[in-house]
């Protein structure tokens, strides 16, 4: 017998998918990692919308834009909650991380901080801070490509530092940067599907600490990111009553914490995770870009002619990204051809609901796979290569859009979610992953190792982590500076830089 997560009743349609085992369904036929691929082949055999019966967990996969948009979006009221996952929602969580919290009034306050802390013109004032960190990294990756991801996650946790906290990071190897890493890298892996057997087995969140040696597990890392919160907070709050001015998404919050109505504590969940949005999903995307130089370089030297044509032999700014439709498309492809977010993240439905023909109960949970929505061949003809010019050119009008001064653009694209729990950081990301792309194109030249006799050496297109989040395993690349007066030019930028920077 097949569970299904809709109901054939009055002449509605049942939701086909893959056949289960008895009792526990499709369990053992997901995969514990790239999960996102099988769901894609899955999709393609039972159509946009398929179900899958979990130990008794309903869960429906959705692989095309419009039935994403039609749920998650159009009818967000209905689609935003979250499962309650026993392990990262209650035991390490305590159900105050924004990310896993269920579409309630928590849930809701928290988003609104969020939102004030990102909205556009909020995201326009860190500006300074991402020009600052750009120049250094570009300053870095020049001179060891090799520690590429270093850079990135340099570049990516400095920027969310600095406005989150209101602190710079010098090294990288500073004890609190470590230490939020180190969370972030937990958060990743116990909220991963099928992580902890709790997840399908509620009934185990029952047995005492000695019998599951996961509640040990879940309460230390718990005690050990809030201490890291709560220590980050009070960094701010002794900072201001010395008279500190320097601004910070932490300031912010201290100064309006009666508006918000959050909780110490509720309040140091939602910084640390838009620390957590920030970090981690510009560095991987970033390094995409760079595996997509690689493999297509004719794309490296189109944005290099045009930075050429735009600024000349001046590092490009902020101010110049209207004229950079190329560097534009170029990062919005590598966001489509390799998702960070490849899976997607689960949304709950809170209330019995109908949808072409399909009857769903509340309570199911409904799977946008990325991975699929970005291959949707209607959508992007050829979708399994890189093919920047579908954002370009007319020929592809289910993509292109005038003006070129403003799109392609990087607002409300799937990779950053749907509906009311699309990322919040989406408008900082989208500044820092320009503003990267354009400098990293105009300073340098990226391309694959070659051996003693100038071959190209072997390179995977598709070798990436395990996890929700997902980046290239480490590869090795050649890059250099485009000329030495590009060279010095960095260089000079970043004293520059360093010398103006708020203390």
């Amino acid at each position: 017998m097949i569970v299904s997560a809709s109901r054939a009743r009055g002449g509605q349609r049942p939701l086909h998918g893959p056949p289960g085992k008895l009792l526990v369904g499709n369990l053992f036929d997901i995969p514990p990692y790239h999960s996102w691929l099988k769901f894609k082949q899955w999709g393609d055999t039972y159509g946009p919308l398929f179900r899958l019966n979990l130990v008794g967990r309903q869960l429906v996969v959705i692989s095309t834009e419009k039935v994403a948009n039609d749920l998650l979006r159009e009818r967000g009221n209905l689609y935003s909650s979250r499962e309650y996952l026993p392990m990262a929602s209650g035991i390490v969580s305590r159900n105050m991380r924004p990310l896993l919290l269920p579409y309630n009034d928590r849930w809701r306050r928290g988003r609104k901080l969020m939102h004030q802390l990102t909205m556009p013109t909020a995201a326009d004032s860190y500006q300074p801070v991402q020009d600052y960190e750009s120049k250094r990294m570009l300053s870095s990756l020049i001179d060891n490509p090799r520690k590429y991801d270093k850079w990135f996650e340099l570049y990516a946790s400095g920027v969310v530092f600095r406005i989150g906290f209101g602190k710079w990071i010098e090294t990288g190897e500073e004890l609190e940067v470590k230490r939020i890493m180190e969370v972030n890298h937990n958060l990743e892996r116990v909220a991963s599907p099928g992580a902890y057997l709790v997840d399908s087995l509620p009934f185990l969140n029952m047995l005492p600490e000695a019998l599951a040696p996961f509640k040990l597990e879940g309460r230390r890392l718990h005690d050990e990111e809030l201490s890291l919160f709560r220590q980050l907070q009070n960094d701010v709050r002794r900072a201001m009553e010395k008279g500190s001015e320097t601004k910070s998404f932490t300031r912010t919050f201290i100064e309006n914490q009666d508006t918000y109505q959050l909780s110490d504590d509720e309040g140091a969940y939602v910084l640390g995770t838009l620390f957590e949005a920030g970090s981690g999903t510009t560095a991987a995307a970033m390094m995409s870009f760079c595996l997509s130089m690689c493999h297509f370089p004719k794309w490296q030297k189109k944005m290099q002619d045009e930075l050429d044509q735009q600024v000349g032999s001046r590092m490009p700014g902020f101010r110049d990204i209207p004229n950079l439709p190329t560097v534009r498309a170029v990062i919005k492809e590598v966001l489509r051809w390799r998702p960070v977010t490849a899976g997607g993240f689960p949304h709950e439905l809170t209330k019995d609901d109908e949808y072409d023909g399909y009857h769903f109960r509340k309570g199911t949970i409904f799977h946008p796979n990325q991975w699929a929505i970005h291959r949707e061949p209607t959508l992007y003809p050829d979708p399994d290569n890189f093919r920047p010019e579908r954002w370009l050119d007319p020929k592809f009008p289910t993509t292109y859009k005038e003006p070129l001064t403003k799109y392609p653009n990087l607002q409300n694209f799937t990779c950053f979610g749907f509906g009311r729990r699309i990322c919040p950081g989406q408008n900082i990301a989208e500044r820092s992953l320009h503003i990267l792309t354009a400098r990293i194109a105009w300073a340098c030249t990226m391309r694959k190792k070659r051996d003693a006799s100038g071959n190209d050496l072997p390179l995977p297109l598709y070798d990436y982590t395990k996890g929700f989040n997902t980046q290239p395993e480490h590869f090795d690349f050649d890059l250099v500076a485009r000329s030495p007066e590009r060279y010095e030019a960095v260089k000079k930028a970043l004293v520059e830089a360093k010398a103006n920077r708020e203390p």
